[in-house]
Formats: structure tokens, sequence, C-alpha cells
């Protein structure tokens, strides 16, 4: 009895994985797919990963997770590797590895997954997977502006009508914390509050300080400036610092150039748009839709994460986040045709010959095709409703006489069914 509860306590997940089969995971491969084909019309190649790198490849100071969040183990030399929480900082050390000669743009895409511990997070997944694409050596705005089009273009792919990708920019923040000379330490509440959307908290941390009048408005206006290309505008108004107003000039660039792709109904501009990783260091945006709670898509320029493993190049990246965006599309109840049905050839042994080769002609011609030695024991009535369980599309079944019948699953049961 004892062990007999051990074996069924195997087949659980641990905490945070999950198993995708069936339906759910032909509709999640055929979405992947669609993404990944349009980044490859966009002119992107694709690059695989280690699932597991050492520890420095992520460490907290290049901007990435900290330290608690990572899946930590050790090698045989004592290393301390780690399951990759993000993909980026892995494709910056390829770059400056194989590519350090090339200065010209480089374009590559990736499919995996990324592992970060989300014990406390209730309904979260410590395993990800994301679809994403990197352009390096590119530091113009128009390549911010292709690869926010590409994320237009492949959620438009994926059947998604109704989403938005907001934009922001990561030195437009940090340029106005410079001109009010706050603390790191005031520096990180106010980043607390912004992402909380708290200006009744950001007005209370700004009201003692000496801050030049319209940054400070600005910094309290922050949480609910969004909105199109009158954000910019308004906000160009406020500030006097460098850093902000070119920051903002690229927003207004980068507006300029989705007009031209004809996209600008499908973004808005976030001014207090921060990012969880730090390494970003312009233009940063986050598609969202309704049906999750989360960004379905992220990405951001990061022109100093590269240099880190010793080649310096500008860049910018996206990732698309598998997950939030199957949920998405389910909630939204977006039909996706995944696959066509299979053909089930049912023969008895006599007629083994005949029924591989009608099978190699169904799969020449692009049609899968299963094949089953019939079980006299077997009516075919239950292997009618074992194709109805297994998404076939139809039943032929190669008699003792070596005739072929068809039986159509797809259509409604009547007496031309078996």
């Amino acid at each position: 009895m004892a062990e007999n509860t051990y074996s069924k306590s195997l087949l659980f997940t641990p905490e945070g994985v999950r198993d995708i089969y069936g339906e759910d995971c032909e509709n999640r491969n055929k979405i992947q797919n669609e993404i990944h084909d349009t980044m490859k019309l966009y002119g992107f190649r694709d690059i695989q990963t280690p699932t597991f790198e050492f520890f420095d490849i992520f460490k907290q100071e290049r901007g990435t997770v900290g330290s608690k969040e990572m899946f930590k183990f050790f090698d045989q030399y004592n290393n301390t590797l780690v399951l990759r929480p993000d993909i980026t900082p892995s494709i910056a050390r390829c770059v400056a590895k194989y590519y350090d000669k090339e200065d010209m743009q480089i374009r590559l895409c990736y499919v995996g997954s990324t592992f970060i511990h989300q014990s406390g997070y209730q309904g979260k997944l410590s395993e990800t997977t994301q679809v994403g694409a990197e352009l390096m050596n590119d530091d113009s705005s128009d390549a911010d502006g292709e690869m926010i089009a590409m994320t237009i273009e492949c959620l438009q792919k994926t059947g998604l009508e109704e989403f938005k990708v907001d934009i922001g920019h990561a030195d437009l923040f940090r340029g106005l914390v410079e001109e009010a000379s706050l603390t790191e330490e005031e520096s990180e509440q106010l980043k607390i509050y912004l992402s909380n959307k708290n200006s009744f908290a950001v007005e209370d941390l700004l009201g003692k300080k000496d801050i030049p009048a319209g940054c400070k408005e600005l910094l309290t206006e922050l949480p609910d400036l969004f909105g199109g290309a009158e954000t910019i505008s308004h906000a160009r108004k406020k500030t006097k610092n460098t850093r902000a107003l070119e920051a903002l000039e690229r927003l207004e660039k980068l507006y300029e150039i989705l007009h031209t792709y004809g996209m600008e109904e499908h973004i808005t501009f976030d001014l207090s748009m921060l990012s969880h990783y730090e390494y970003y260091t312009g233009v940063i945006f986050k598609a969202y839709t309704y049906g999750t709670g989360d960004a379905i898509a992220t990405g951001g320029r990061y022109d100093n994460l590269v240099e880190q493993f010793g080649k310096k190049t500008p860049a910018i990246g996206l990732a698309f986040v598998l997950d939030e965006l199957m949920a998405a599309l389910n909630s939204q109840r977006v039909s996706i045709d995944a696959r066509e049905a299979d053909i089930l050839i049912l023969y008895r042994s006599a007629n083994r010959k005949a029924a591989i080769e009608l099978g190699n002609d169904l799969r020449a011609q692009n049609k899968p095709v299963r094949l089953m030695r019939k079980n006299a024991e077997i009516s075919l009535e239950e292997y009618r409703e074992y194709g109805l369980r297994g998404e076939v599309a139809s039943i032929l079944y190669i008699d003792d006489t070596g005739e072929i019948t068809e039986f159509n699953l797809q259509a409604p049961k009547n007496g031309g069914d078996v």
C-alpha cells in the first residue's frame, strides 16, 4: 500500500512547472511557430544557448534577476551553475564570443525556457517559454521601430485583434532622478511607487525635497502620463534635463517611424514604465491584452550589456511570453487551427502491405496518418470512439477482402457512420 502511494506521488510535477499535452500542446506549437516564422521573415536567424550556465552570466550586477530568484546547483568542479532566468545575457555572451569581429547588423532569434523561482506568487510558473529576437550592432531609432513593428505583426499573426504595445524609455526616469538630485535609496523607493502607479506616494516622497518645479510636477504626474504622442509633448515642457529630453526626442522619432509602418493605432506611451531588468538603457516596451494580468511580450534597448562580455555593441531585443499569450488567446476564445486531424488506417495482417503503401502515399501528400492493425476482439465502434477521442478525421478500414471503407468522424453521426 505504501509503495503504491509512493508510485502515485511520482505522477505529480514540482511546484512551478507543469505538463502540456494534447490539443493545448498542438495549439501552443502552432502559435510558437507563427511567431518564429514571422521573425524569420524579418531576417532573424536561430541561435540556441545552454539551459544552464555559470552563475556569473546572470549575476545581479549585470541587471538581471536576484540570486534568490535563481535555481542554483554545483558541478563536479564546485562551480556555481544556474538554470537560465533570462536568455538575453546568454545571447550577449554568444555575440561577444562568436561575432566579435562583426560590425554590421546581427539578427538572432530563439525559442527556449527560462527558470525563475516563484514561490509565494500564487499561480505563477517557475518555468516559462519565450520566443524572442535580438538585433545587435544598430543603435538607430529605425531599429527600435522595426522591433516594435515586428512585435505587433507577430501578435496579429496569432489571431489577436485587441492589444496594445506600451512604450517608455529607461533614460527618462534616470534623467529626472538626476535633475531632482535624489539619493539611490529615494530613487529605488520612487521606482516602487511608479510601478504601483501610486501618485500620492510619489507626491509625499518629493514633497519636502528642493526640486525644480517642472521636474517635481512631471515626476508626480508620471503614473498618469499614459497615451498618445501628445503625452510626450506635455512631458517636454516640464524638464530641462538633457538626458530626459533626449529620451523624449527618441520616443517622438519612434512614433513617426511606427506611423510609417501604419501601426500607430496599436501603441501607447507610458512614461512611467520601468523594467524588471536594469540592463535596459533606452526604449522599453510591453504588449498587453485582456484575459491575462501580465505582459504577453516585453522588450527594450540594452546598449551596454554585450560590452560586459567584451564586445562594445548596441542592441535591442524582444521576447514573447508564450504562457501568458496562450492564456490570453484561450480567454478570448481565439480560434487556433493547430493541425489537420489524422487519418487512421485500420487493417488486418493479411493487408499489411496495402496499408503501408496507402499510408506512404497519403504522407507524401503531407497528410498525417496513423497505422493500426485491427484486433479481432475490438469492434469498429470502439475504434470509432477512439478516433473521436484522439482527433482522428477519418478511418480508412481495409477489410479481409482488401476493400477500403472510409468512415468520416468529423461529419454528424448518421447511418453512414460505423
